[in-house]
């Protein structure tokens, strides 16, 4: 710690600060006094001889009337007498009177012609009774008091001032040396020994510490001193922090996951990081001072990297950056992508000083993205072209048509009764079948043809370059012939066709939305006469698809708006007669449409997945019917109920029956629920699963228009179920053939034997009633009893009966 010096000390070493103050102390004193004194010297000098002057005056005003009266007397010894009182005065040494016409007196010495002397005359005159000159007296003052008593002053006031400016200015030096030279030597010595090593030595002052000394200009030093060091304490401190930065920045950019590279202002490397010699397999020994452009293997490939690396100068002198995707080359001559991104380094006047280059291998990304390339263009499971790219290409085809005045064909394809090959053998045979039919109909086209999947079972083709409207109904021959061949799914023969829709442009539409909905419209009306065929787009078929897209819109919104009901058509004991129960069957009555039958709207219901929602309504409300029907008659009829394939899947379909039947008091064994047949085709697990839910319930099951589909007994055995509904194609005919009347009892005879009760529907004469009940069918319905009605008139008629 520095340790202030003693003021002896600091006398005896001197102090060149205060002897130069000293010095121009004395000086500048010196100059002042002389001039002050020479001032007052001059100001005494003056007053002196004014004094003289005024003598003079004084001579001439006393004097001039009583010389004048002693001439023209000419009283000798009264001129003496007179002439010797001025000559007593100060200072006059010499009078000469001048007496005319040619006499004069003189009295008193004549002074040294070295001795400064002052003149005055004045004319004496005498004016009784006329002025008459009468003579001149001349007086002489000398000045040698003067000057003596000024050279006086002159040596003592010099000797007066220097002594007072030399004792003053050696009391100023002193203080001067205590106050402020003493202090400024330490300041000295501290920034002598002040060095980065000791920042933490504050500088101090050896005199007391208190707001004055702090304020002045010595505190303020200090202060300044302290403050710096407290800087460039923080400085330092700053410093080796930046220094650590750089240096994690350092082995940043060395151990960078991206490969870096730096080059001067000539574009030649003057760095490259670990990964840029990991990625291209050069050492960075081997590329330094070359160019980016010049590490290219091959002439032709040299050629490219040079032109583009002159590119991505030109783009960065103008843009300031430029970043793009590389097919870069490494040194074995392996092929990579790498995304470059490339930056001016700028020094502190804002000059390009270098320029950063920044490389990563993207070549997984690339095979990534080419993969999600074609996934977003092509399904997943047939390969083909998705609706995207169709779509696409059907713009291309449409616009190439549209140079050439060609002709496009489109074609929307169906495939027939898919749903329920889902439904029954299960989602790995449909998609199995979908693969199989994309191959099918990909056979079928030649050329520039597309076919595409846009979803579910429907395909699209699209035939560009047509040379006529016939040559699109000749695919769709071919198309339709290879569906004749049978699918084997799950070892099992299936024969499946499907319904193609054709709109060809610019005939049907010359917009390519238009032109969809057209051929869409086509398929539909394929699909409603009867399958397995293609129709040619005409105006009343979009008249049709509007229909069918106003119905759906409407449908959505008839449980809302509660225009759904329920009809029912009783069930009667073929023993004895007697109402046991009644099959509920939902209608639609639209107050646009009017009354809508359910072959109109439930395929479509079932399509749009609204079955769901509408058959949870449709069993609430029959058992709801069922139990306002016991309190109006005491009597307890059990109700049935349709369910489809797709709401037989519902995953919450066995719950929400359960709560129905809990919400409505509905003892669960007096509800039928009737499942279409071809759902009897679909062994699952899952199938199985919910059949035997629904029966521990104690939900009576029934197997609605037996015979129509694909029955087997080896179904019926396996599954729970209560009813076997005999479809009344089978009971027009019952009294009419005798195959028809064979099958009939052979049905009731199968099912009797399984313990299965049969229901006979469509009974419509008496005959047909006495026939079924002779051969041991259990329930008859049909129009022999009553037609489907409304709830209310079907409490009327319950009450009747």
């Amino acid at each position: 710690m520095l340790k202030p010096l003693s003021r002896l000390q600091q006398f005896r070493h001197g102090s060149p600060l205060s002897f130069r103050l000293l010095a121009y102390i004395l000086v500048f004193s010196s100059v002042f006094t002389v001039f002050a004194s020479g001032l007052q010297i001059y100001s005494d000098f003056h007053k002196d001889v004014s004094a003289i002057e005024e003598r003079f005056r004084v001579v001439e005003s006393g004097y001039r009337s009583s010389l004048s009266r002693s001439l023209w007397a000419l009283d000798r010894n009264l001129l003496e007498v007179q002439l010797e009182g001025i000559l007593s005065l100060p200072d006059i040494v010499h009078l000469r009177l001048r007496i005319d016409p040619d006499s004069e007196l003189v009295m008193g010495e004549q002074p040294d012609r070295d001795i400064a002397t002052r003149e005055h005359s004045f004319p004496i005159r005498h004016s009784d009774p006329q002025e008459t000159l009468l003579g001149e007296l001349t007086v002489t003052a000398s000045l040698e008091r003067t000057y003596r008593e000024l050279e006086e002053t002159i040596w003592t006031t010099i000797t007066t001032q220097f002594l007072k400016t030399f004792l003053t200015a050696i009391l100023i030096v002193w203080i001067f040396q205590v106050m402020v030279t003493r202090h400024l030597s330490h300041m000295a010595q501290f920034a002598r020994r002040f060095s980065l090593n000791n920042l933490d030595q504050p500088l101090t002052l050896d005199r007391s510490d208190n707001q004055r000394h702090r304020n002045d200009e010595l505190g303020q030093v200090t202060d300044a001193f302290n403050q710096m060091r407290e800087r460039l304490k923080d400085d330092l401190e700053r410093r080796k922090r930046d220094e650590e930065e750089i240096r994690k920045l350092s082995m940043a950019v060395e151990q960078s996951p991206s490969s870096v590279m730096i080059c001067d202002r000539q574009w030649n490397i003057e760095f490259v990081n670990h990964k840029f010699s990991q990625l291209t397999g050069y050492p960075a020994e081997q590329v330094l001072g070359q160019r980016p452009g010049d590490l290219a293997l091959g002439a032709r490939a040299a050629r490219d990297s040079q032109h583009l690396w002159q590119t991505i100068r030109i783009q960065v002198q103008r843009v300031g950056v430029w970043q793009g995707e590389v097919n870069s080359v490494r040194r074995n001559g392996a092929h990579y992508w790498e995304q470059i991104v490339v930056s001016p380094i700028k020094d502190e006047d804002g000059r390009i000083s270098h320029f950063l280059i920044i490389g990563e291998d993207i070549s997984i990304r690339k095979r990534y993205e080419q993969q999600l390339l074609r996934q977003a263009n092509y399904d997943v499971l047939t390969g083909l072209p998705n609706r995207m790219l169709a779509l696409d290409r059907l713009k291309l085809a449409v616009a190439q048509a549209q140079r050439e005045e060609g002709l496009v064909g489109v074609m929307f394809l169906d495939l027939d009764n898919f749903k329920h090959i889902n439904d029954t053998m299960g989602h790995d045979a449909g998609d199995t079948l979908l693969v199989e039919a994309s191959r099918r109909v990909s056979s079928c086209l030649r050329g520039t043809s597309t076919v595409a999947r846009l979803g579910g079972d429907e395909f699209l083709v699209l035939l560009p370059g047509l040379k006529d409207e016939q040559g699109a109904g000749q695919v769709a021959e071919r198309i339709l012939k290879g569906f004749n061949a049978p699918f084997l799914l799950g070892g099992q023969e299936v024969f499946v066709t499907t319904s193609i829709g054709i709109a060809i442009y610019p005939l049907d539409s010359d917009n390519t939305s238009t032109l969809l909905q057209n051929a869409d419209a086509a398929m539909y009306e394929a699909k409603h006469n009867g399958k397995s065929s293609w129709e040619r787009f005409a105006p009343q078929m979009k008249e049709l698809s509007h229909e069918r897209l106003q119905m759906e819109s409407r449908m959505r919104r008839a449980l809302e708006l509660d225009e759904f009901e329920l009809w029912y058509q009783p069930i009667i004991d073929a023993a004895t007669g007697r109402v046991t129960g009644a099959e509920a069957l939902l209608r639609w009555n639209s107050p646009v449409m009017g009354l809508v039958m359910p072959d109109r709207f439930i395929p479509l219901a079932e399509e749009t997945g609204m079955i769901i929602p509408i058959g949870r309504w449709v069993i609430e409300q029959a058992c709801a019917a069922a139990k306002r029907w016991e309190e109006a008659t005491g009597t307890a009829l059990n109700i049935a109920v349709n369910v489809s394939p797709r709401q037989f899947r519902d995953p919450e379909f066995v719950s929400s029956v359960q709560q129905i039947l809990t919400a409505c008091d509905m003892p669960a064994d007096r509800v039928e629920l009737e499942i279409t047949e071809r759902l009897l085709l679909d062994s699952s697990i899952e199938a199985a699963t919910i059949l035997q839910e629904l029966d521990a319930t104690g939900i009576r099951l029934s197997v609605d228009d037996f015979g129509t589909g694909f029955s087997a007994l080896s179904y019926l055995k396996s599954y729970p179920f209560d009813t076997l509904k005999i479809d009344k194609s089978f009971v027009a005919d019952v009294l009419g053939a005798d195959d028809n009347s064979a099958l009939v009892r052979a049905i009731i005879n199968m099912a009797h034997s399984l313990s299965l009760t049969v229901v006979a529907e469509g009974v419509e004469e008496a005959a047909q009633a006495t026939f079924l009940s002779a051969h041991g069918c259990d329930f008859l319905q049909g129009y022999h009893y009553s037609r489907p009605i409304p709830d209310a008139d079907f409490l009327a008629w319950l009450r009747i009966r």
